[in-house]
């Protein structure tokens, strides 16, 4: 396998609608950003990875076909992606491996959406088995209401004040990120908790917003990408799990596929103790519980006990393990983008281009996605050293 590193990212600005711009309009957007990112211009590509969520969200069929022209896809090799909420993090490691497996040396991963123009609720209720579940769906919240009631009837000490602290800690880490889109300067977990519910035990801010925007990274084969100036974060590994939708037996507060994506990813790098050993985090956490479960899964804390961690300050942006200095997808989701988004920003981390939200010191960072009924997971491990090691 051939290395390869990410040499260039961008991203749109979200927003909850982007009136000025159309769905190519909009890739192209973030397509432009990430080359500029680079140093290079477009001719330098091999091929192109488009990512973008079920169509009923943007309301066009095969929409990467209508983004071709606009993308500089012309001539070139365009593939489409789509695996729900996970797409963008698909996208990017699909990407990888074009260029790992020496298919590609140059290649764009583009994935977004504009989800303002359908019902992203009623499409996101579609994901319910139309046997099993569909008739009391409710989109993404009333699922994951279930998933917090499951893992909050398991761990009674984890509390509805854990969530605002989780959301308290999103919403200033997404001040000091120009491009997210909620952005909520003097909230506080009081203010929090005394919102109305959405679906018990999630209040209205446990929720992220739908945004309209994009994300495009360029990744490069490890030879090529030595020879340019720009700083690099290289790839180490990746991992992609799933389980099953309609399983009876599973239970929704574990998420097993999440293990053994991590346990796949730590294995194949040499990492033992991800606690210490990852320097940053960048986390798919649409809701606010999600935090807690997905780094527990991870194998950060051991089931139950991450709100140890929450308390004492350590995914703080000044605790031991930052988590989504970004501010996450609890304050930006366009969906399309947002796992993507979480990649990218690892990259920013380990180039040192964070600005405001930068971690001092970030040389291994850990991106996540999640998607479909709660049961695909993607991971990317990147470091700074193109030769790992713990």
């Amino acid at each position: 396998m051939n290395k390869a590193a990410i040499i260039g990212t961008g991203q749109t600005q979200t927003k909850l609608k982007r009136k000025d711009v159309n769905l190519p309009e909009l890739m192209r957007e973030a397509v432009d950003k990430a080359l500029q990112d680079a140093g290079m211009e477009l001719s330098e590509v091999d091929g192109i990875i488009v990512g973008n969520s079920p169509e009923l969200f943007d309301g066009i069929n095969h929409p990467e076909k209508w983004c071709v022209d606009s993308i500089g896809g012309r001539n070139l090799p365009v593939i489409r992606t789509h695996t729900g909420g996970t797409v963008g993090a698909s996208a990017g490691i699909f990407a990888y491996y074009t260029v790992a497996s020496g298919m590609f040396d140059t290649v764009i991963a583009v994935s977004g959406n504009k989800l303002t123009e359908t019902s992203v609720q009623k499409g996101l209720s579609y994901v319910y088995s139309p046997i099993w579940g569909r008739e009391y769906a409710g989109g993404a919240v009333s699922a994951v209401a279930n998933q917090a009631r499951i893992y909050m009837s398991k761990y009674p000490q984890v509390t509805e004040r854990h969530l605002a602290m989780v959301g308290v800690q999103e919403r200033k880490n997404a001040m000091n990120n120009p491009y997210a889109t909620l952005k909520l300067p003097n909230v506080t977990e009081t203010m929090l908790m005394n919102l109305d519910y959405l679906s018990t035990p999630l209040k209205l801010l446990d929720s992220c917003p739908t945004s309209d925007g994009a994300c495009a990274m360029v990744i490069e084969n490890g030879n090529k990408a030595k020879k340019r100036s720009v700083p690099k974060s290289w790839i180490q590994a990746v991992a992609t799990n799933a389980d099953g939708a309609t399983n009876p037996g599973r239970d929704w507060g574990i998420p097993i596929a999440l293990e053994k994506a991590a346990e796949s990813i730590y294995k194949a790098v040499g990492i033992t103790d991800p606690f210490k050993q990852i320097d940053v985090v960048e986390l798919y956490d649409a809701f606010s519980i999600q935090m807690l479960i997905w780094m527990e899964g991870m194998k950060f804390a051991k089931y139950g006990e991450a709100y140890k961690l929450l308390e004492a300050g350590e995914f703080s942006m000044k605790g031991s393990l930052p988590v989504n200095p970004s501010g996450g997808v609890l304050s930006s989701n366009s969906i399309g983008a947002s796992a993507m988004i979480r990649q990218a920003e690892i990259a920013i981390q380990i180039t040192e281009k964070g600005e405001d939200r930068q971690i001092d010191g970030a040389k291994v960072g850990l991106s996540h996605g999640w998607g479909g009924a709660i049961q695909f997971h993607t991971l990317m491990l990147q470091s700074k050293s193109e030769d790992f090691s713990v």
